[in-house]
């Protein structure tokens, strides 16, 4: 099955850029971006309350460390929320969809190879 990524933002602008980018790298298959999120935590030794935007990434369970390790080198956070929950069941057709969206395929190769020439 494949793993649901729940991400928190500081605002819409830094979760549209991150959802992009996480899905033109193929580590997730779709993003749903949900403004409006209200955070209670403790930081720092104080209690706080902000607006944040809420990512829902749908990702294959192998793509997590690179979701990981792609959030925490682009997050404006120097501790961002990143945490993975099993699907337990989903339509097949559906998770199928999330499997072969973020396999690497010859023509992502490609496409990327052609990228790295123009530079």
């Amino acid at each position: 099955m494949f793993q649901i990524v729940y991400i928190t933002t500081p605002s819409i602008q830094v979760a549209r850029e991150l959802a992009s980018s996480l899905v033109e790298k193929r580590l997730v298959a779709c993003v749903n971006i949900l403004p409006g999120v209200m955070s209670v935590y403790r930081w720092e030794g104080k209690v706080n309350t902000d607006e944040e935007v809420l990512l829902m990434c749908k990702t294959a369970k192998e793509k997590f460390a690179g979701v990981r390790d792609h959030v925490v080198g682009v997050h404006p956070y120097k501790v961002p929320e990143i945490v993975a929950v099993d699907v337990a069941d989903a339509l097949p057709a559906y998770a199928q969809w999330v499997t072969d969206e973020t396999a690497i395929t010859a023509e992502y190769l490609s496409q990327r190879e052609s990228e790295v020439k123009r530079i």
